[in-house]
């Protein structure tokens, strides 16, 4: 135990730090007030993220300006997390990092199949840029050389001597029979969610069960609602949704998929999952609509799974795991404040969606 406490030490004092600098209830309570963007933006700069928001010139002072910038808090909070690790942590602290790099190679691939816009001002690489998570020194992709090649299989090639090259070159052959990204961006999610399973499982004692409850509760999430969205939205074929989806998880396991497959009832699956998420049958009743409240409920059960974390003894993975988790929620619920204000949104339409506010009033 006396080595527990000394390898977290460090790692725990700052995370508490860093955990205590989220956004309080009052202060999310006036974000949520703010009557236009402008406002929302003068309630921010008083918060944490106001240094990142004082970097952005007059000019970037939008919307989608804003929405990138305080995602640089986010990237800051993992780098310094991973660093101050103990090092057999770091490995399963990267890979969930590997997560917004993964949203990166997404949206570099999709730039180039879009390809220039012959008559916007800016160049393809801006655009892309633009649009990329700011993830720093650690990313091995060559984003601005691969937008460069303007080809997907050139880009790919560039990738050799990573992990995600073995990745994408065998899912190539679907591509180029298809010309869809849609076998490419499948195998990078299912490669980057198997690899985060199994580096948490490789933990031991406290580390893996609590690192288990924070991963395996994403983990969860996203195959559920992978399953869902297959069979509502793009009604694949039963074999195919077991394909494109995990068969392990926390909670939600192959038995849950493959019920979803074949056909069973949503909500029955979902209850059985999470009897503690209030009306399910109420939230499903129009699938197609009613997925992203769905998801809401999800995202809330995590946030519940990474507040337990800090309960007890702090020496372990988990705390930083939850912070990180929370501090992305948090960005999320931000990125949904932003874009409301900017649209001047009435509150009936994006405070459903905002997952701060219902965790506080519960």
């Amino acid at each position: 135990m006396a080595g527990g406490v000394s390898a977290y030490a460090a790692l725990n004092a700052r995370v508490r730090v860093m955990y205590s600098s989220l956004i309080d209830k009052e202060t999310f309570a006036s974000l949520g007030d703010a009557p236009d963007l402008a406002s929302l933006i003068g309630l921010l700069k008083r918060s944490v993220y106001g240094p990142y928001i004082e970097a952005l010139k007059e000019k970037d002072l939008t919307s989608h300006g804003l929405a990138f910038q305080i995602k640089h808090r986010l990237a800051d909070s993992y780098q310094s997390v991973i660093y101050t690790a103990p090092q057999n942590t770091r490995p399963l602290l990267l890979q969930l990092y590997r997560y917004y790099e993964i949203a990166n190679l997404k949206v570099v691939l999709r730039g180039i199949v879009m390809g220039p816009a012959g008559d916007h001002e800016m160049s393809l690489w801006d655009r892309v840029h633009n649009m990329l998570f700011p993830f720093g020194s650690l990313t091995v992709i060559p984003s601005e050389m691969m937008v460069e090649t303007g080809n997907v299989a050139s880009a790919v090639e560039l990738l050799r001597g990573t992990h995600y090259y073995e990745v994408l070159s065998f899912a190539m052959k679907r591509y180029n029979a298809e010309q869809s990204l849609f076998p490419l961006e499948v195998a990078l999610d299912l490669d980057y969610w198997r690899k985060l399973w199994q580096t948490t499982r490789q933990l031991l004692g406290e580390d893996q069960a609590q690192a288990s409850r924070v991963v395996g509760s994403l983990v969860d999430m996203n195959n559920l609602m992978w399953a869902i969205r297959y069979r509502v939205y793009q009604q694949l074929s039963e074999e195919e949704l077991i394909n494109y989806t995990l068969p392990f998880g926390y909670h939600v396991g192959d038995k849950d998929v493959r019920a979803i497959a074949a056909g069973a009832d949503i909500s029955t699956v979902v209850e059985r999952i999470y009897p503690n998420i209030p009306n399910v049958n109420s939230l499903l009743e129009e699938p197609h609509s009613s997925l992203p409240r769905l998801e809401v409920e999800l995202k809330r059960h995590l946030m519940e799974q990474c507040m337990a974390a800090f309960i007890g003894n702090p020496f372990h993975i988990g705390v930083p795991l939850a912070y990180l988790v929370l501090s992305d929620l948090e960005i999320q619920d931000l990125t949904v404040l932003i874009e409301a204000k900017s649209l001047l949104l009435p509150d009936e339409e994006f405070m459903p969606y905002l997952l701060k506010v219902q965790a506080l009033k519960g």
